[in-house]
C-alpha cells in the first residue's frame, strides 16, 4: 500500500492481501488499486473486497477506481461466478492499462509492459520530488530498467535463483533484480514475490552481487518512507 497526501493506493491485490492489510488499516480507507496483471495471486483478492465494500450493513461503499490489464473487470468478476453485466461495476470503476503516463491521486504514474506469459505491467510512481517503481512479474526487460531508472525505491521481484532451472521470460533470479536496479541507477532496492521452496538468504546474496547499494527483503507490515 503506498500512502500520500492522505490518499492510499494498493499495488496488487492478490489472495490473503486483503486480510493482511485489515490488520493495519481501516480496508474503506482505501482509495484506488492497481493490479498490474491477472493471475490469481496478483488480484484475487479484489473479489473479497468486493463483497466488503458491497454488502456493508450501512449500505455500500462509494465506487473506486481500479486500473489493471485488458479484461480486468471479466476476469474478476468470472472469478466470483457472476454475470459480467454488471459483474462488479458497481462498486469498482475499471480503467484498462496502456503503455504511458497518467494520474492516480496525487501520485504521476507511468506504467509499460513487462515480460510474463500474460499481458503485464510495471509501474512508476513520482510524488513530491520522490519516486519508486514497482515490476509486478517479469522476466528480464528493458522497459523495466527505464521505469525504474533514478528511482528512490525500486520493488522488484526476484522468485527465480541462479542454481535452479526455471521457465524462461516470467521471473527474475536475485542476481538479475540487482543487475536490473544497477543499470537503472536505483538509490534502493527492496526484493518481493519470494516463495517458500527458495532460501531468501540465497536470493538477498544473489541480489547483492550485482547491486551495491542499499537492499532488504519484502516482509508483510514493512514501512518504508520513500525518499525519506
Amino acid at each position: 500500500m503506498l500512502e500520500a497526501d492522505g490518499y492510499r493506493l494498493l499495488l496488487d491485490m492478490g489472495n490473503g492481501a486483503l486480510g493482511a492489510l485489515q490488520r493495519h488499516v481501516d480496508i474503506y480507507s482505501v482509495d484506488a488499486v492497481y493490479l498490474s496483471h491477472l493471475h490469481a495471486d496478483h488480484c484475487f483478492d479484489l473479489c473479497s473486497y468486493w463483497v466488503a465494500r458491497k454488502f456493508h450493513p450501512g449500505g455500500a461503499k462509494s465506487r473506486i477506481p481500479v486500473y489493471g490489464p485488458k479484461g480486468v473487470a471479466h476476469r474478476v468478476s468470472e472469478a466470483y461466478g457472476l454475470d459480467p453485466d454488471p459483474g462488479m461495476t458497481e462498486v469498482f470503476d475499471f480503467h484498462e492499462l496502456v503503455p504511458g503516463g497518467f494520474r492516480i491521486g496525487p501520485f504521476s504514474v507511468r506504467v509499460d509492459y513487462v515480460n510474463h506469459p500474460v499481458e503485464a505491467f510495471g509501474i512508476r510512481l513520482e510524488h513530491g520530488g520522490t519516486s519508486m517503481a514497482y515490476s509486478g512479474d517479469t522476466g528480464v526487460c528493458d522497459s523495466l530498467v527505464d521505469l525504474a531508472t533514478d528511482t528512490d525505491l525500486f520493488l522488484c521481484e526476484a522468485a527465480f535463483q541462479n542454481h535452479r532451472e526455471h521457465p524462461k521470460d516470467m521471473h527474475l533470479t536475485g542476481s538479475e533484480a540487482g543487475e536490473h536496479a544497477s543499470r537503472a541507477r536505483a538509490r534502493s532496492l527492496l526484493l518481493t514475490h519470494l516463495v517458500p521452496w527458495n532460501d531468501d538468504d540465497v536470493t538477498l546474496t544473489e541480489a547483492r552481487s550485482t547491486y551495491g547499494g542499499p537492499i532488504d527483503l519484502a516482509r508483510s507490515g514493512q514501512v518504508h518512507t520513500v525518499g525519506g
